[in-house]
């Protein structure tokens, strides 16, 4: 049996991910957003009340599922959809979520851990294992059918809807009533007494076999005909009627009192055990068949109910998001796109940026200090991070191509760690992004070189991001290398006057001219200065300008 909620037609294994995940969850902040997932926020008037405590299983969850990418369109749409109908139904998400925890849960105690899915049969309580893990199976799968026929007329998803199919189609009303009757006939090896009506009821064996007794009262030629279980009611072993029935039984001509012989009593003993042994292995194909299922289940609700938990924290700040659309991968448009991330972190509903690029594959930024630059690269990487894992954006609308190789190359601070300087730790990094390069890549670039001088920094940013360029790659840079961007500008306006398409596009942050910063991205020549005057201005006051006289 196979969920099939996160792919069409497979389970969530052995699928590739990201080459350099660690580097990507680094610079994009994304362990914010794997833990906020697994933090459902409860409403009540449509205001936020409160936060409930982190499930690490969700957080977990996301953090596999985020940084292994989808690859096609119908796989962005296939996962799309069914998030649609959860977040049209939270209510049923949740509800299979929780369903399948206890079922697990209550699993890991039957020894899951430790023993797989049903224990050891060389094991002396092996069978009694089986019998409650079988009796848990069955319990939570009619749990979860109702729970899809009761919400499948509101599913328009292809996902859920064959879910819904497959379970009725796998654990048939039939198949459901047949290991309901196998449990209910072995019931006596698991359960002792019930109360029923004021009155204690025993659970007692109905065996009915084909043999001969041998030598030493032994039974062979042993064929089981039929297993029950008899709720008789109960009476004091000790008491007078008790002991009146037994006596009565050892005269009848077609019985005999197994208290009366120690030795068939012991051997009675030996086939009851048997019995449910040999009946028990029968189960093992139904277990087979469930219990990767169940696994797969939580994993793949889970995903969904961080997706739901995620949407919630956009609504509680005030976020829009949308379902992404794909395009072609020189494309990359969007409106009022916030970086999700901070906007979590600090409880602010961020500005945002409206973008719309085409026929580019080299996206420049410069401009302003503190101007929100590294802040839009960020939002277009979570963005782009969230898309493939088929998970709603926090933006009005957002379409790009898919880039199953995606990387970030950030300037990170030194620290102890450091075996080398900072640039060489930057140019290794770089050299490790380039070796696993393809047309399917996609470059985020933040103050790459910055860790040398202006004219250095420039020509080694030159030739690397120009080869990348020339190689079909799609690269995202901001920088502060003033030299590098003047220098791909020329050439670039050089191409556009000689009626040569350009796939280079300039932005700049946005500053007014009293120095105010919008954290708006606006496309632009590329600046000649960083503008950062305006930080010494804030923090120590205007600057004094010298001047030399000659003597």
């Amino acid at each position: 049996m196979n969920a099939f909620l996160l792919y069409k037609d497979k389970e969530f294994n052995g699928i590739a991910r990201y080459f350099d995940a660690k580097s990507i969850v680094q610079d994009l902040g994304l362990k914010t957003l794997y833990m906020n997932a697994g933090k459902d926020v409860v409403f009540e008037n449509g205001q936020a009340k409160k936060i409930k405590e982190q499930d690490p299983f969700i957080s977990d969850t996301m953090s596999k599922v985020m940084v292994s990418p989808l690859v096609t369109k119908e796989e962005i749409l296939y996962r799309q959809k069914i998030l649609k109908d959860c977040l049209e139904n939270e209510s049923f998400i949740q509800n299979l979520y929780k369903e399948v925890t206890k079922i697990v849960v209550e699993w890991d105690k039957l020894g899951r851990r430790t023993t797989g899915y049903s224990g050891r049969s060389d094991n002396a309580g092996w069978a009694v294992t089986q019998i409650h893990l079988t009796a848990l199976f069955a319990e939570g799968l009619s749990k979860i059918k109702q729970l899809l026929k009761g919400s499948m007329v509101l599913f328009n998803s292809e996902g859920l809807k064959n879910l819904a199919k497959r379970l009725n189609e796998e654990f048939s009303d039939e198949y459901e009533r047949n290991v309901e009757k196998l449990l209910k006939d072995v019931a006596f090896y698991v359960k002792e007494s019930e109360d029923k009506d004021g009155a204690v009821y025993i659970y007692a064996p109905n065996i009915v076999i084909k043999g001969k007794l041998g030598a030493g009262l032994k039974l062979k030629n042993v064929k089981l005909k039929n297993v029950t279980s008899n709720m008789i009611k109960y009476r004091n072993p000790k008491g007078t009627i008790a002991k009146i029935v037994e006596f009565k039984n050892s005269l009848t001509p077609d019985s005999f009192s197994t208290k009366m012989t120690p030795v068939i009593e012991k051997q009675i003993v030996g086939l009851e055990q048997n019995t449910v042994n040999y009946i028990m292995t029968f189960t093992g194909e139904f277990l087979d068949r469930f219990s990767n299922f169940f696994d797969q289940l939580l994993f793949q609700s889970a995903f969904y109910r961080g997706a739901v938990n995620l949407s919630h924290h956009m609504k509680r700040i005030g976020i829009d998001y949308c379902y992404p659309t794909v395009c072609e991968n020189d494309r990359l448009t969007f409106s009022e796109l916030k970086e999700f991330v901070m906007c979590m972190e600090q409880r602010v509903n961020a500005v945002g940026n409206t973008c719309n690029i085409q026929n580019k594959m080299l996206v420049i930024i410069t401009g302003a200090n503190q101007g929100g630059k590294s802040t839009f690269l960020r939002s277009v990487g979570i963005a782009q991070v969230m898309m493939q894992a088929g998970l709603q954006v926090a933006a009005e609308s957002f379409s790009s191509g898919i880039f199953t190789s995606l990387f970030t190359h950030f300037t990170r601070r030194e620290d102890s760690a450091m075996n080398s300087g900072r640039l060489d730790e930057e140019l290794g990094r770089m050299n490790s992004i380039i070796d696993h390069l393809d047309k399917t890549s996609l470059v985020l670039l933040n103050e790459s070189f910055a860790t040398t001088t202006e004219i250095d920094g420039s020509i080694i940013a030159y030739d690397i991001i120009k080869a990348m360029n020339e190689a079909g790659v799609k690269i995202i840079t901001v920088t502060h290398l003033l030299s590098f961007a003047r220098k791909m500008y020329a050439e670039s306006e050089e191409k556009e006057k000689k009626n040569e398409h350009s796939d280079i596009t300039f932005f700049c942050a946005e500053r007014k001219k009293d120095g105010v910063r919008t954290y708006k991205m606006i496309q632009s020549v590329p600046e000649l200065t960083s503008f950062g005057l305006d930080l010494y201005s804030e923090v120590i006051g205007e600057p004094t300008i010298y001047s030399t006289v000659e003597a």
